[in-house]
């Protein structure tokens, strides 16, 4: 991995990965979606594979920040009922990539997260709202997931969450969107994403066994020193955003993640 031990030595590579590294922190724990930029960053300053392997374990140390700041708000109904799902879209997405190049993964799942933005927006705003009931809980009426159409809905979105994330490292919008969808409300919110990333992320581990080397680490253990105060920027900002900002600014960062993803492609 020449490249990522070059970066060491190239003052302009750092600084773009060192803010990527800052926001992967800060998304974890704040505006759930937003490290699409990153990945596009890592993907720009260093080969797609060798960035993968990089950016893997800084995603993991983010999740974990996550889980530390937000472990008691998660719902694990609603996760125990994804799970499933998004194994599924794993094997779907390892079967896609023996057969579809990266630019037309890149465009196909830019497509997709800008129709269901849209989708996801059209909806908030017909649909008329159920008074919420804490700020750490969806609705006091219904529970997230509920129902048959809540479970057809689990099992949509954690298909395409496991696809999106085995095949281009993009499942945090698609589950930003599902979440938003299911009405939890912003803590939530962030400890079932939290719970939800650490786990699939640290799964993904063994299928990058080859992708992570001694100098990815290297670069990691300097590039975690940006995640950390990411995390805690993000911990301190989202006590401070008010629930309907944080549903507008969670959709605007999966629109540019789908526009990224366009664009790259």
């Amino acid at each position: 991995m020449g490249s990522a031990s070059a970066w060491t030595r190239s003052l302009p590579g750092r600084s773009p990965c060192a803010a990527a590294a800052l926001l992967v922190g800060f998304s974890k724990t704040s505006v759930s979606g937003a490290n699409t930029i990153s990945l596009a960053v890592f993907a720009a300053v260093l080969p797609a594979k060798e960035s993968t392997g990089v950016l893997l374990p800084l995603l993991i140390v983010g999740d974990i920040c996550a889980v530390l700041v937000y472990r008691r708000h998660a719902h694990w109904p609603t996760l125990w009922r994804l799970f499933p799902a998004v194994a599924a879209g794993v094997l779907a997405g390892t079967a896609f990539l023996a057969f579809a190049d990266d630019g037309a993964v890149r465009t196909s799942i830019g497509a997709i997260l800008l129709a269901m933005s849209a989708m996801t927006y059209w909806r908030r705003r017909k649909a008329a709202r159920s008074p919420a009931g804490t700020d750490g809980e969806p609705g006091a009426e219904e529970e997230p997931g509920a129902g048959r159409g809540g479970r057809l809905k689990a099992r949509g979105y954690g298909v395409l969450g496991g696809f999106t994330t085995m095949v281009a490292n993009a499942g945090g919008p698609v589950m930003s969107l599902y979440l938003l969808s299911a009405g939890f409300r912003k803590l939530g919110f962030l400890g079932t994403s939290a719970w939800f990333f650490l786990i699939v992320n640290t799964s993904k581990v063994p299928f990058g066994l080859g992708l992570i080397d001694g100098p990815s680490l290297l670069l990691d253990a300097v590039l975690v020193l940006f995640v950390v105060p990411g995390a805690l920027l993000g911990r301190a900002l989202a006590h401070r955003i008010n629930q309907a900002l944080f549903d507008q600014l969670v959709l605007a960062a999966t629109v540019v993640g789908g526009v990224q993803l366009l664009l790259l492609g």
